[in-house]
């Protein structure tokens, strides 16, 4: 079994990716600056050390074997504002964390992306080498990130995984402010308040349940090389679809708040993970009815 290093580890999808590396029997350590995740959120098992990836701890390092690293600005209309901010954040706090591995030589890292990196695609579903040129500069935090991998595995030999999320949803999402539209769909609805929309609901998007994904860091662990992965379902769901099985389940409906249109939205994507089902065979379980299910469960108990 390995010992892992997870950055942003107290967040939302990292720690359920901590979660399921310790359940799969890996000792973690998580490294979190608790900016936007919460102590509460890192399982008891794990090593807390609250650092910023631009200043990691040498002792972080001790006996890793591999760093999956999530820590990261996420939010596309902030990115839209304040492109610096992700920039130097996302990109330059990033390559801070490759220096202080390379100090402590760990080459190993398995990076988290985004379907956004691919901008407005040409064909439906995605595949990894479809072109890359992102529509917002969220998107292109993650681009220039992925470069920096790539002359980090051809310069100083580090094996690196990029996997390229499409839309993660689940229990424990609790951003502040929170952007994604399953969380805000849920919490208004069970607020008895209006859906805000944009779009009118009509784009397409790959919803992933939060387990699924998870279970990919830990199956892509020991991979060699060069590698870039999608996660998604593989299944294209319109927006305003979501709302209605999301009624569908709550028994009730609430007004809709169209909000019209957002810079740096894409239309439609949704991804084929053939690639990633063929070397580990990893592919997605959880239907959207189910997963939506125990988002809305989760969402309940806690707002009572």
């Amino acid at each position: 079994m390995s010992k892992i290093l997870v950055t942003g580890g107290a967040g939302f999808i990292g720690s359920h990716v901590t979660k399921i590396l310790l359940d799969s029997g890996h000792k973690v350590v998580v490294l979190d600056n608790l900016s936007q995740g919460k102590k509460e959120n890192v399982d008891s098992r794990a090593e807390l050390v609250v650092a910023d990836i631009r200043n990691t701890p040498e002792a972080a390092f001790k006996d890793v074997d591999s760093v999956i690293h999530m820590a990261g600005l996420i939010v596309v209309p902030e990115s839209v504002k304040d492109p610096i901010k992700y920039a130097d954040n996302n990109v330059i706090g990033t390559i801070d964390l490759l220096e202080s591995m390379r100090k402590a030589n760990v080459k190993s890292i398995i990076f988290s992306s985004s379907a956004c990196v691919y901008g407005s695609p040409e064909n439906l579903p995605i595949k990894e080498d479809a072109p890359v040129h992102p529509d917002n500069p969220y998107g292109a935090s993650k681009a220039a990130i992925e470069s920096f991998l790539q002359a980090y595995n051809a310069n100083f030999g580090f094996n690196v995984t990029i996997l390229r999320y499409f839309n993660p949803y689940g229990p424990g999402e609790m951003h502040q402010p929170e952007t994604h539209a399953i969380p805000n769909f849920i919490k208004a609805a069970l607020a008895k308040k209006p859906i805000p929309l944009y779009w009118n609901g009509e784009q397409i998007r790959d919803f992933i349940y939060i387990e699924d994904l998870a279970r990919a860091h830990v199956d892509v662990l020991g991979q060699t090389g060069y590698n870039i992965f999608n996660i998604g379902t593989e299944k294209g769901v319109v927006v305003k679809d979501v709302v209605y099985e999301i009624f569908n389940i709550l028994g009730f409906k609430v007004p809709i708040n169209n909000l019209g249109k957002r810079l740096g939205d894409v239309q439609a994507n949704y991804a084929s993970s053939e690639k990633l089902k063929k070397v580990v065979g990893w592919q997605a379980k959880v239907s959207l009815s189910e997963g939506l299910k125990k988002t809305i469960d989760f969402y309940r108990s806690i707002l009572k």
